[in-house]
């Protein structure tokens, strides 16, 4: 249960860890965080297929093929209502008096965001708490690798467009916490009900691969192809793409 405990804060301070270096470069050229974003994008492009959809496939089993399908759609159709619901959700975290408080679309944006990596993190959390709680250690650590190496850049790219939207930066710092706070939770949930998340896992798994998808066609390859980077933007998304793909090849 220790080492459970110390992955878990591991995982989700990877988050907070990026988000500190984050507030460090937070005044970058469009151009820089139009790389670091896209590397972010490659990252959690090869971290919705290795370590969210093709799992996803392996433990459904005979119906491993459908389950994975329906959650893809189910969970890029959640993002596109929550996208429909973002105007009613700046309040919680825009400025913190009305005279300064101006809906904008960058804001919706940044919102959408921070919702699907929240989102994506707690089935993750509860695949490497699964791990755990079934004796695999060593493939419990991998996944928990992973999902970390991922984390940081997830970190950095949402502190810069908050702080850019007229979110405070202690509102920006405390956001970027609690979505590293739902893997931790997702990880002791996983370890707890290892019985439970095993049924749930795949579906949930798909879910979370389907709203990452989502974003990053949706909003981040757009967003970051759309200041004049798109070349260097597509190699730090193959970059990301590839070093995900080396660190599961290998470990």
């Amino acid at each position: 249960m220790y080492i459970v405990l110390l992955t878990a804060l591991g995982v989700g301070g990877a988050t907070v860890i990026g988000s500190l270096i984050g507030f460090a470069f937070k005044n970058l050229s469009h151009k820089f965080s139009d790389i670091i974003l896209s590397f972010a994008s490659g990252v959690m492009l090869a971290a919705a297929i290795l370590g969210l959809i093709i799992p996803s496939l392996e433990y459904g089993g005979n119906w491993g093929i459908l389950i994975t399908v329906v959650g893809i759609f189910v969970g890029a159709l959640f993002l596109n209502l929550l996208d429909r619901a973002v105007p009613h959700l700046h309040k919680l975290i825009g400025p913190s008096t009305e005279e300064e408080y101006h809906p904008n679309a960058k804001l919706s944006k940044v919102i959408l965001f921070v919702s699907a990596i929240a989102i994506h993190n707690l089935p993750e959390g509860i695949a490497a708490g699964v791990g755990f709680g079934s004796g695999n250690l060593t493939h419990a650590l991998v996944i928990a690798g992973g999902i970390a190496l991922q984390n940081i850049p997830e970190g950095m790219v949402i502190i810069s467009p908050m702080l850019a939207s007229g979110v405070s930066a202690k509102k920006t710092f405390l956001i970027a916490s609690i979505t590293g706070l739902v893997e931790v939770i997702g990880t002791i949930i996983g370890y707890f009900a290892v019985s439970v998340a095993t049924i749930i896992l795949p579906f949930a798994l798909a879910f979370a691969g389907g709203t990452m998808l989502y974003v990053i066609s949706d909003e981040m390859i757009p967003e970051t192809h759309s200041h004049g980077s798109q070349r260097g933007a597509t190699y730090a998304l193959l970059i990301g793409f590839c070093l995900m793909l080396v660190f599961d090849f290998f470990l």
